[in-house]
């Protein structure tokens, strides 16, 4: 992976997961690519997050594993340490955009609003993440930006469900679009592969 927009070509929907056991993430990233979903966003709101990208860049390679929820600096190197091939963050700060670029490899900052977005920008960023999407203004908001903004594509995440991501899809500004529906709690808990490789290959077929 050599930019941020080459998330926007592994899948509609990346699955955003936070994991609360390690062992579940090979089985899980099995399962989704058998689904045909090829990256997941695995968050590091959880003690098992940098483990669990350990764990799939090590045993499932053709799983494209990303860090999300990169909030602090020095979280960028822990994450590429431990394999991650992309970053995600809710939004972006001077100190923790600096700290991306450090860390060498393709990031997609948050932005939440026009000034953000071009605050971005200026940094050279063309691939960005929206967040939180419903709650900042939801497909509107892409419509209303992407006639001053045609340049910039996002990733929006946050409240979107399989109802509302082909809206957000068929918009020409939108790469993909981050989810969680792919991995709910109760799913991981029970072990529920077949049913977890059953809602990636629905998102799979979103595109």
């Amino acid at each position: 992976m050599n930019t941020a927009a080459d998330v926007f070509d592994l899948a509609p929907v990346v699955p955003v997961v936070a994991l609360g056991d390690a062992e579940h993430a090979v089985p899980l990233a099995e399962a989704l690519l058998r689904g045909g979903i090829r990256t997941i966003e695995v968050t590091l709101r959880t003690p098992a997050g940098l483990p669990a990208i350990e764990r799939i860049a090590a045993e499932v390679p053709d799983m494209v594993a990303g860090a999300g929820t990169i909030t602090e600096v020095g979280q960028a190197k822990q994450a590429a340490d431990a394999g991650a091939r992309y970053l995600v963050t809710p939004g972006t700060t001077d100190r923790l955009l600096d700290d991306l670029d450090a860390s060498g490899v393709p990031y997609l900052a948050g932005a939440g609003t026009v000034s953000e977005a071009m605050r971005l920008a200026e940094r050279g960023a063309s691939a960005m993440k929206f967040f939180p999407a419903e709650p900042s203004g939801g497909v509107p908001f892409l419509k209303g930006i992407a006639g001053p903004l045609p340049h910039l594509r996002f990733c929006p995440t946050g409240g979107i469900s399989p109802a509302t991501a082909p809206d957000y899809l068929a918009l020409p500004n939108v790469g993909c679009v981050g989810g969680s529906w792919l991995a709910p709690k109760d799913l991981l808990a029970a072990g529920d592969w077949a049913k977890i490789e059953q809602l990636a290959a629905e998102a799979a077929a979103l595109r």
